[in-house]
């Protein structure tokens, strides 16, 4: 849950410390002091788009920073997003999120201190917090969006992206079909294409380890006098001219002269071997360099065919990639395409016959999947009624319409082909009457604001129970909502606090009254400049607001304002202070 909210030179606030309880929490004060400047620092807070514009007048930067402690049931899922993510803290129990805008228009993201991508950031924060406002209401009111909403109250998303994952199979395999039925022109050229380019690398047959041959061929050719007069001077040093006693001749005769010390002396025999093998060694030297000095020649014929030689690789690689490596594998790629082209009659059958495995693969699963989004429409029905009914709403009737469509071109299910996508085979559109004896229609035709209100609380309500999501804010719950359903939808939001942490912004006293913590927002003018304040009143301060938000300054709305806590306190079985 969110622990404490530290807010600092956004819009009118200028530096707010805001420590949160548990339970249910509300959060009123007059139009204008502030409430919803709150909940916009935490959707900032979350990831969400960041404006200059925020920044509080006079400042050059505005920070929001939340400290949360994660539940256990999400400690695993926020290491593993931590742990890929080199954002890991000391414990995996708490959790700091920062976000930091700029004068410049620029922000940055940190998590536990380390500045993190937004994604990664917008995915950590999408853990920890849900926040509900008016554009929520608008969202129940949006027939795309009801699919997901039935799918993440049956836990069936991983179901839903199974069939995700074949559809998109599909999609290439398509692609791959639709680019072997293009027109015969745009093959043939395709064909000529990669035959040219084939034959000319096939014709040239490079090798890998070709061009360091070539290289070194090149430069014995290039300097072909140059190492003639080296090995001939090396070879004149060890021989000498003739009739000259050479070095050859001379280490000959030092071996001579040790092998006759050795018959006087064993001892030198060691060193006359040594003799005997540099002597040897010297003259097979000298032979090798007569031999490799004769060998030299210079040949600009095959010098040409080198330089043509290493021109044609260049040119290959310039065209495919910029090595050999690359110009080879090049040349497998291209025979493969030829071949998938060439024999594209065959290739196109056997792509024909996945496709029609795929589509009876997908059908079945996305059949699997609508059979339990049936079976979830009806518990999600009975429960949004239930729901409605404790709302005052108990003439109201809701349903969750499945509908399928026909298409020759559609998945297989049973004897039908029905339209599918990525989601499955279902439209889903949840239906209503409001009233007793009026016709079920799509919600957004039924729906006035209130009522709106009251479904999506329903809904919420109901969803909340397979909702991880500690820390719930709804903004403008109370829309439409008059006093005599405030206590009513106060204490629905009460009883969502016993699996999350619930923040409310309400302007209704009968709703507030259910809270745990009450935390009042005012405004108020200093050093002439406007700044946001938030207290948390105690139990004389919750009588005083909530006689405020009645309208009036009398005896009778101070006692009005008592019995709504009384009344919450006593619809919370005793959950409430002893004394108010």
């Amino acid at each position: 849950m969110l622990q404490e909210l530290r807010i600092k030179d956004f819009a009118i606030i200028d530096d707010l410390t805001l420590p949160l309880d548990a339970g249910f929490l509300v959060m009123t004060g007059e139009t204008g002091a502030g409430k919803s400047i709150i909940v916009d620092a935490v959707t900032l807070l979350l990831g969400d788009r960041a404006d200059a514009a925020m920044i509080r007048a006079g400042a050059d930067r505005t920070v929001v920073e939340g400290t949360f402690a994660v539940p256990a049931e999400l400690q695993a899922a926020l290491h593993a997003i931590l742990q890929a993510n080199e954002l890991e803290g000391e414990s995996p129990e708490g959790m700091i999120l920062t976000r930091e805008v700029r004068q410049n228009g620029r922000s940055q993201a940190r998590v536990n201190g380390v500045a993190c991508n937004l994604p990664v950031y917008r995915e950590i924060g999408e853990l920890l917090v849900d926040i509900h406002g008016q554009g929520e209401h608008l969202s129940l009111l949006d027939a795309r969006q009801h699919l997901f909403l039935l799918d993440r109250y049956a836990n069936l998303e991983a179901q839903r992206q199974a069939v995700g994952d074949m559809v998109r199979r599909l999609s290439h395999l398509r692609s791959e079909i639709n680019s072997l039925v293009t027109d015969e022109e745009a093959l043939a050229r395709r064909v000529d294409m990669l035959q040219y380019q084939v034959q000319e690398i096939e014709t040239a047959n490079p090798r890998l380890d070709e061009e360091t041959e070539l290289q070194h061929e090149r430069n014995r050719l290039v300097n072909a006098e140059k190492i003639a007069d080296m090995a001939n001077e090396a070879q004149f040093t060890l021989n000498g001219e003739p009739g000259e006693t050479s070095a050859v001749d001379l280490l000959a005769q030092a071996a001579i002269v040790l092998s006759k010390l050795a018959k006087l002396d064993p001892a030198m025999t060691e060193h006359y071997q040594v003799a005997e093998n540099i002597s040897a060694q010297a003259d097979d030297l000298a032979a090798a360099l007569r031999d490799y000095s004769d060998a030299v020649e210079y040949d600009p014929h095959r010098l040409d065919e080198i330089e043509e030689r290493v021109e044609v690789l260049n040119r290959l690689k310039r065209k495919h990639g910029g090595t050999i490596e690359a110009v080879l594998a090049y040349a497998g790629q291209a025979r493969a395409e030829l071949e998938n082209i060439t024999h594209s009659e065959e290739r196109l059958a056997e792509l024909r016959e996945q496709e029609d495995h795929l589509l009876h693969d997908i059908g079945q699963a996305a059949a699997a999947l609508s059979q339990e989004r049936q079976r979830a429409a009806h518990h999600l029905t009975q429960a949004i009624v239930q729901e409605l009914g404790d709302l005052k709403m108990e003439g109201a009737r809701f349903e969750v319409a499945i509908t399928h469509k026909e298409d020759a071109s559609g998945c297989y299910v049973g004897e039908h082909r029905l339209a599918f996508g990525s989601t499955g085979i279902d439209q889903i559109e949840f239906m209503m009457a409001a009233n007793v004896g009026e016709l079920v229609l799509p919600l957004v035709k039924v729906a006035s604001g209130g009522e709106t209100s009251r479904i999506m609380l329903a809904l919420k309500s109901v969803l909340a129970h397979a909702d991880q999501t500690p820390t719930l804010i709804f903004d403008e719950i109370d829309q439409g909502i008059g006093g005599r359903m405030g206590s009513v939808v106060g204490h629905k939001l009460w009883e969502l606090s016993g699996n999350h942490q619930v923040l409310v912004v309400t302007h209704l006293a009968q709703l507030a009254g259910f809270g745990d913590t009450h935390y009042r927002v005012s405004k108020h003018v200093r050093d002439q400049r406007t700044i946001t304040y938030a207290e948390r009143l105690n139990d004389q301060g919750r009588v005083e607001e909530l006689s405020d938000m009645l309208g009036a300054e009398t005896i009778s709305a101070r006692q009005s304002a008592y019995d709504i806590l009384m009344l919450a306190r006593r619809a919370k079985e005793g959950r409430w202070l002893e004394t108010v």
